[in-house]
């Protein structure tokens, strides 16, 4: 049983309309699927992929009217995007900076070229060159170009009060192997890989004793999602939780995927979701995002929920 790399991370704005722009129009991802939370449908849930929704590419939003995040440890603390290429780095850096976004310099970090940077509710992000390896599905009707495009998550930073118990949980339980460490930004970072490997299939640990706790909020993260390929080993993971008696939330079907959510030891929210059905199981691939989708199980309450929704277009 090996997990395949980044599935989604699912972060929280209150700016809806705001995050729309940025991420479609600044950064150029897809809106592949315009849906609600399905635990609280009064709020959006906007999922940004490539051009043919693959797993692994999705960047997700729940809109809640929350109070900005209070940085601190026990969080999700950076995103990973990958792109392609030195070339491409200088291109985002140019990009952002003309439209005023929050960037740094670009830096070597752990081998890999990287370009920091925030969205306007202070979502910490980077861009970090993946060498062009594997498949890359460009959106064609993107404002940034084919080649420039964001090709898909990873890896993905989390900051923790105590290393060791997360260490466990992510080999032990998960089965990720415990690759290098190196020091950036002042830090000790500890890598941990998945599957095959590489920046699609990394998380990035970083131990912080002296920090508060952080408080989930606007420019936060909710959760990370890890993927695997199929039913069977979705239903093999589910029975390896309870067997070592991890608690969690038993199998949830979200349509799209299918879902198991736990927290590990430092209280981070961790999601197995299944590769498939995928996005396209309720509208055309071409036409993706474009309407309201809703799972059939939510579709009676259609009129309801969509009175309940603010315009974000």
């Amino acid at each position: 049983m090996q997990l395949g790399g980044i599935h989604h991370l699912t972060a929280i704005s209150a700016k809806p309309r705001d995050n729309l722009a940025f991420y479609t129009g600044l950064l150029g991802m897809r809106l592949v699927k315009k849906t609600v939370n399905q635990d609280d449908v009064s709020a959006y849930h906007l999922f940004y992929a490539d051009g043919k929704a693959n797993p692994g590419t999705d960047l997700t939003f729940f809109d809640f009217p929350a109070a900005p995040e209070q940085r601190g440890t026990n969080s999700i603390s950076r995103t990973g995007l990958r792109v392609a290429g030195e070339k491409t780095l200088g291109y985002w850096r140019d990009r952002l900076k003309k439209a005023g976004a929050v960037a740094r310099d670009i830096v070597e970090v752990d081998g890999r070229l990287t370009l920091p940077f925030e969205d306007g509710e202070g979502q910490r992000l980077v861009l970090i060159d993946d060498g062009g390896k594997g498949t890359a599905s460009p959106w064609e009707r993107s404002p940034v170009p084919a080649e420039h495009q964001i090709r898909g998550l990873g890896p993905i930073v989390l900051t923790v009060h105590e290393l060791s118990r997360t260490a466990f949980v992510l080999t032990e339980v998960m089965n990720m192997r415990r690759v290098r460490e190196y020091v950036a930004h002042g830090a000790q970072i500890h890598v941990f890989e998945m599957g095959e490997g590489g920046p699609a299939a990394e998380l990035h640990v970083i131990e912080d004793k002296g920090s508060p706790m952080a408080r989930q909020g606007a420019g936060g993260v909710h959760h990370v999602a890890f993927r695997t390929p199929d039913e069977a080993q979705y239903h093999a993971w589910t029975q390896r939780l309870n067997e070592l008696r991890v608690p969690n939330s038993g199998e949830i079907d979200r349509f799209y995927f299918r879902s198991l959510y736990f927290r590990e030891p430092n209280g981070i929210l961790f999601e197995i979701a299944t590769d498939g059905p995928g996005f396209a199981t309720d509208e055309p691939m071409e036409t993706l995002g474009e309407k309201l989708a809703l799972p059939p199980f939510l579709e009676p309450r259609r009129a309801a929920i969509e009175a309940g929704l603010k315009p974000i277009t």
